[in-house]
């Protein structure tokens, strides 16, 4: 038997949780997400794309306690104007959402390789 890897939850996900995980829709979610309000903070905030990613895509997201993570991808420069605003940015999401947002902008290397494949985007600037 070969050890288990992040990779083999990955692809049971996409198998089992939502069918074919790359065509999953935001209807699909575990939670109701208003991606007009969530595109309007995005662009308020200089930010490019926002994506989903960890327990809210799996089966073991648990509607009374998970959090929603999220990573954040800003135009250049943004973050130098934003100072101490960035820190309110996860509460501001959170109320749009209608629960705690753990929200980043960057990941340890080895974290976002693991989560990559698994990003689901809620906004991309066109």
């Amino acid at each position: 038997m070969r050890p288990w890897s992040i990779r083999d939850d990955l692809n049971s996900c996409r198998i089992s949780c939502f069918g074919d995980y790359l065509g999953m829709s935001v209807a699909e979610l575990p939670i109701q997400i208003d991606r007009e309000q969530v595109a309007r903070f995005c662009r308020e905030r200089g930010i490019r794309k926002l994506s989903l990613f960890g327990s809210v895509l799996h089966r073991d997201f648990d509607p009374q306690r998970s959090d929603v993570d999220v990573l954040a991808e800003f135009e250049p420069g943004v973050l130098k104007k934003a100072g101490f605003q960035y820190f309110g940015y996860g509460e501001e999401l959170a109320g749009i959402i209608g629960r705690k947002v753990d929200f980043c902008s960057r990941l340890h290397p080895l974290i976002f390789n693991r989560i990559k494949d698994e990003l689901f985007p809620l906004y991309e600037r066109a």
